[in-house]
C-alpha cells in the first residue's frame, strides 16, 4: 500500500537533498532535517529560511501557514489513535499527508493490531523520505539539478490516492464536498492562501452533514454484510 509513496517520496526527497547541497549546505543538513522535521513542503521552504536573516517569528508563521492542515488531520485522527499506547507519540510526530490518507481510510484486517499497522505505515513513509533526502545529499555533491516543478509528483500521488478511495467507497459526498469547497476557496483566496480556509470550511460542512454521512455509512456497511452472507451461502 505504501509503494506508490515510496516512489514519490524517494524522487522528491532526492530533489530536496540535491537542492540543499546546491544551496551550499553540508550533507548532514538534509539528512537531519528529514529525520526531525519530516514535513516535505516545509523542508523545501526551510532552504530559503536558512539563507535569510534570522527571524524566528517569520519562520513560525510560515510553518503554521504551510502545515496548518495538520491541525485538522490531528482532530480527525483522535479516535483512530485512541488505545495505541506509546506508539501514539510517534504516530502524532510522523503524521504526514500520505500517512494520514492511508491510516484514515485503510480497512485493517481482523486480527491485526491497528496501532502497529498505523505505526509501520508511518515508519515506512518516514524512512522513504529520509532515504530520498540522503540519496539526494550524496548525489548533490556531484551534480546540480533544477528542481522547479518536481513537487508536482506529490500532486499526482494525491490524485491517485483520491481516485483509489473514490473507487472503494460507495458514498462520494465527502469527496465531492472537499473538491467543491477547495475550488471555491481557491477562487476566492488564491493559490497561496486557500488551504487553511478550505480546511476550516470542509470541517464545518462535514460536521453539519455528519448525521447524514453516518446514516449512509451504516446502510453501506449493512449492504456489504448482506452481500457477503448471500455470497457465502451454497446455491
Amino acid at each position: 500500500m505504501t509503494l506508490p509513496i515510496f516512489a514519490g517520496f524517494t524522487f522528491l526527497g532526492t530533489a530536496y537533498g540535491i537542492l540543499m547541497r546546491s544551496s551550499g549546505f553540508s550533507f548532514l543538513y538534509p539528512v537531519l532535517m528529514s529525520l526531525t522535521i519530516f514535513a516535505g513542503s516545509m523542508e523545501f521552504v526551510t532552504v530559503n529560511l536558512l539563507m535569510e536573516a534570522f527571524d524566528p517569528l517569520h519562520a513560525f508563521l510560515m510553518t503554521l501557514m504551510v502545515n496548518a492542515r495538520h491541525l485538522f488531520y490531528g482532530i480527525s485522527m483522535m479516535e483512530k489513535y485512541r488505545g495505541t499506547g506509546l506508539k501514539k507519540f510517534y504516530l502524532i510526530f510522523g503524521m504526514c499527508d500520505e500517512s494520514f490518507s492511508i491510516n484514515c481510510s485503510a480497512k485493517i484486517p481482523e486480527g491485526v493490531d491497528k496501532g502497529w499497522y498505523m505505526f509501520f505505515v508511518t515508519l515506512l513513509n518516514h524512512a522513504y523520505w529520509v532515504l530520498g533526502a540522503t540519496l539526494g545529499a550524496v548525489l548533490g555533491e556531484f551534480i546540480t539539478w533544477n528542481t522547479k516543478g518536481l513537487d508536482f509528483v506529490m500532486t499526482a500521488l494525491f490524485l491517485v490516492i483520491f481516485l483509489n478511495q473514490w473507487e472503494q467507497r460507495k458514498g462520494h459526498l465527502p469527496a465531492v464536498i472537499g473538491v467543491v469547497v477547495s475550488v471555491i476557496c481557491l477562487i476566492v483566496f488564491g493559490p497561496d492562501q486557500f488551504i487553511l480556509p478550505s480546511m476550516a470550511l470542509i470541517l464545518a460542512v462535514l460536521t453539519m452533514c455528519r448525521r447524514r454521512l453516518e446514516t449512509e455509512a451504516g446502510k453501506a456497511a449493512a449492504g456489504t454484510e448482506d452481500a457477503e452472507r448471500e455470497g457465502g451461502e451454497p446455491g
